[in-house]
């Protein structure tokens, strides 16, 4: 999956009926949070990130 086609996908994804999120502001705060994460040490941002894939995989079940 490249880049672009993710930011569409998480766009998708959040859009509900009364809030239609675009490609271009998934894109921009998407941005932001990988600027976020490379300021932090590889072990605390994979740390992070790990802790959001936990926390999907609770809203799934």
């Amino acid at each position: 999956m490249k880049l672009t086609e993710f930011y569409h996908e998480v766009a998708k994804r959040a859009d509900t009926p009364k809030v239609q999120i675009n490609a271009a502001d998934v894109s921009r705060v998407l941005s932001v949070m990988f600027d976020v994460l490379e300021d932090l040490k590889p072990v605390e941002a994979f740390d992070l990130v790990s802790k959001g894939l936990a926390s999907a995989e609770k809203r799934r079940r």
